[in-house]
């Protein structure tokens, strides 16, 4: 397992699933269509709102922006689906982490780190 980034974390459980980036509704579709089941998704927009057709069905939601009040944050609550928010990503471009299997997990209080399984 390698460590790619930290944020805070708004459950804490664990999630685990293929790492999808979602970067427009097209992105959404294409999950819709193949099944969002097990897929943990990474957005940059904590009030992104093109994700309510799959988040039902997410394992876990990181997102490089936002806090535990976010939009996101608080939606992604009531699903009981974990979700990393204001994840600051360690160095690496997104698409080296996409379509890669990943754990979401609790660390120390509310902070959280994403884990890409090599």
């Amino acid at each position: 397992m390698k460590r790619v980034g930290e944020g805070l974390i708004t459950l804490r459980c664990v999630a685990e699933g293929e790492l999808r980036i979602v970067k427009s509704p097209k992105d959404v579709i294409e999950l819709w269509k193949e099944g969002a089941e097990r897929k943990i998704v990474l957005v940059e927009d904590a009030g992104v709102t093109t994700l309510g057709p799959i988040l039902p069905k997410l394992a876990g939601v990181v997102c490089t922006s936002g806090g535990l009040g976010s939009h996101l944050a608080i939606v992604s609550r009531e699903f009981s689906i974990p979700a990393l928010m204001g994840t600051r990503i360690d160095g690496l471009c997104l698409d080296e982490i996409n379509r890669k299997r990943a754990i979401i997990r609790p660390c120390d209080g509310s902070r959280g780190e994403l884990l890409i399984l090599e």
